[in-house]
């Protein structure tokens, strides 16, 4: 009698190494199904255009990778809750096994489904694969959820010297599948690519999804391009980042494979090193606040900022943000790069954040949804975490009165205008339009706004 198969139910994980949930499944020795549900489910966020770009990418790639091993990766769209245990009946599986995330929608759905499938007998488990700890392992002294990252990171770094971050998993040799597989959706009936008009042309140029592309990425930055990357990585004219923020964000890699990866004895990183890791360690902090907050995307984490005196939003001032026309050099070059690449250099970020919600007075979700929306690595912690940093109502905000100064920003990290001329090639002619607010104004008027939260 043949062995009930294991279904590796595929998410925020698309890799073959380091899959602790694939790894188990090869281990317990029976058929594997791999398995991916676009879940539709109305509690969960949709995907942005430029993340469904990356999806459909990221998935053939997975798919072709599968396949090289031997296996099946089976499409399937709906709700993840019906689909899951229905699929495990259906084939008689024995266990399902998936890796886990983080979000309160999404733990709600996936606890409902290994309840469901307990109850029916099977061996249901889920397992840590993403981050370097899982959100409740740091907690202060008083057991209660960090705010501030920077004693957060002091506790990390604590319990990663005692106890490291789980150490990568191999990949397959070979996966066994079903010798029947039942049908799944073809991957281009899910329509998650552009097409009237297709935008992504930038998207195709500047990026490979996909495990293959994500391990190129990362040794192609530590074996060169994380030198200098303390004090280049502000300037955003400049290659110095790593680029990895799409593949981790889909798990094309792991933040354990990059920290054992850069730690290798091999490789002496020096400051480098440590401030690239950081990076880690605030993406996990993102993590750790979504878990503990799980409204980040939707309400303000300080509550005094509910009393913000947010004006009417002025649809005029958010187009010319969003088409970076604002007549802010600065601001209209990360904005048009993010529309170009599906990404923005970090610095900027902020700069184009801080622009937005306090240059213009427009709320920071706003900005947090065109984000999501036009992002690759629009991530569901980082991406409304760093905007509640910016606007200053989230976890470790930015003061409300430390509003970022584009022109003073320009000149410290920009200062020959060439990431400005890179974005904005009229910049300096009669064709680039005149600001649409006065910097020094606006500041005064958000301060003055900001008062009304101030001591509460």
């Amino acid at each position: 009698m043949a062995a009930a198969p294991t279904i590796v139910w595929f998410r925020d994980d698309l890799r073959l190494a380091d899959n602790p949930a694939l790894h188990t499944a090869v281990e317990l020795g029976a058929p594997i199904l791999c398995l991916f549900v676009l879940d539709d489910s109305d509690e969960l966020r949709p995907l942005g255009g430029a993340s469904r770009w990356w999806l459909h990418h990221s998935l053939e790639a997975l798919g072709d990778d599968i396949r090289g091993l031997g296996g099946t990766l089976l499409l399937r769209s709906g709700s993840a809750a019906t689909i899951v245990p229905e699929l495990a009946h259906s084939i008689g599986a024995g266990a399902v096994l998936w890796n886990r995330r983080y979000g309160a929608a999404e733990r709600e759905i996936d606890a409902g489904i290994k309840s469901e499938l307990k109850d029916a007998g099977l061996d249901a488990r889920s397992f840590a694969a993403n981050l370097l700890a899982e959100p409740w392992e740091i907690v202060t002294g008083q057991g209660q959820p960090y705010s501030v990252f920077t004693p957060f990171w002091k506790a990390s770094l604590q319990r990663h010297a005692a106890n490291p971050p789980r150490h990568p998993l191999p990949a397959p040799t070979t996966l066994t599948a079903m010798s029947d597989p039942p049908a799944g959706d073809e991957l281009g009936s899910w329509e998650l690519l552009p097409t009237k008009p297709d935008w992504a042309a930038g998207l195709r140029e500047q990026w490979t999804p996909g495990e293959a592309g994500a391990d190129e990425r990362l040794a192609e930055f530590l074996d060169g391009g994380v030198t200098g990357y303390a004090e280049d990585r502000d300037f955003p004219a400049q290659p110095s980042t790593s680029g990895l923020s799409p593949h981790l964000r889909f798990g094309e890699i792991s933040s354990p494979q990059i920290w054992h990866t850069a730690r290798d004895g091999r490789r002496h990183l020096g400051d480098d090193g440590a401030t690239f890791l950081k990076e880690l360690g605030w993406r996990d902090f993102a993590y750790h606040c979504l878990f503990a907050f799980p409204d980040l995307a939707t309400r303000n984490w300080r509550q005094a900022f509910d009393r913000f005196p947010w004006p009417d939003v002025d649809q005029d001032a958010f187009d010319a943000w969003t088409a970076g026309k604002t007549g802010i050099p600065l601001v209209d070059a990360g904005m048009r790069e993010l529309w170009a690449t599906g990404t923005m250099h970090n610095r900027i970020r902020m700069v184009t954040a801080s622009f937005l919600t306090k240059n213009l007075l427009i709320h920071w979700k706003l900005g947090e949804d065109w984000f999501w929306d036009t992002l690759v690595d629009a991530d569901p912690a980082s991406n409304p975490f760093n905007w509640q940093w910016v606007a200053g109502s989230g976890f470790d905000a930015s003061p409300y009165f430390r509003i970022f100064n584009p022109e003073r920003q320009r000149e410290r990290f920009d200062a020959d205008d060439a990431y400005i001329k890179q974005w904005v090639p009229e910049f300096g002619t009669p064709d680039y339009p005149e600001p649409i607010v006065d910097l020094g104004e606006t500041r005064q008027a958000a301060l003055a706004a900001y008062e009304q939260v101030k001591g509460a």
